[in-house]
């Protein structure tokens, strides 16, 4: 994850900069939808455009971890169901297949075990296992759902929006050193 200095002080700093003021001054609903694509609970992109403008990027950071942390148990099912399963990244979906990237290629058996994980996860707590898969191999990510399987709601949901917060700090973050919003 890049943390970006309040003060320009590089190339990748200054793009980020105009990133950041281009996604500030973008007109509502286009902001909105950017900030929709980021999480897809309306309540989240509320709570962080009500944080604007943002100085800097860690502004934007801090703003993302406030609306992640004032989130409903029905707002963290909004910002769940833009998640595909893992295991599974939504065909087409670069951002899907760019953050499960560690099951490419890997053994069917694995990919078969990792299924059935899930399958009982879902039934279990009624929602994708969720966990950030950026940098994660399909055998780090089933070894961490099995491990959080035991888990209550209550719990799981508390790392849930962890692993939210950090979903978000990374696209958030792509978003900012990508092409000018």
């Amino acid at each position: 994850m890049t943390n970006h200095p309040s003060a320009p002080t590089d190339t990748a700093s200054v793009d980020a900069a105009g990133a950041l003021g281009a996604l500030a001054a973008a007109p509502a609903a286009e902001l909105e939808k950017t900030l929709l694509e980021i999480c897809s609970s309306p309540r989240w992109a509320a709570e962080v455009i009500a944080a604007g403008p943002w100085s800097d990027v860690g502004a934007l950071l801090a703003a993302n971890a406030a609306a992640m942390a004032a989130l409903t148990a029905g707002d963290l099912a909004d910002a769940m169901a833009g998640h595909a399963r893992i295991g599974e990244p939504k065909a087409g979906d670069a951002t899907s297949e760019r953050e499960q990237a560690g099951i490419h290629g890997v053994d069917r058996a694995l990919l078969d075990e990792l299924h059935a994980a899930n399958s009982a996860y879902e039934a279990k707590f009624g929602h994708v296992f969720l966990i950030c898969a950026t940098g994660r191999t399909a055998a780090t990510m089933l070894a961490s759902l099995r491990e959080r399987f035991p888990h209550d709601a209550a719990t799981e949901a508390e790392i849930v929006r962890g692993e939210l917060r950090k979903i978000n700090d990374i696209r958030i973050n792509r978003l900012l050193d990508g092409p000018p919003v």
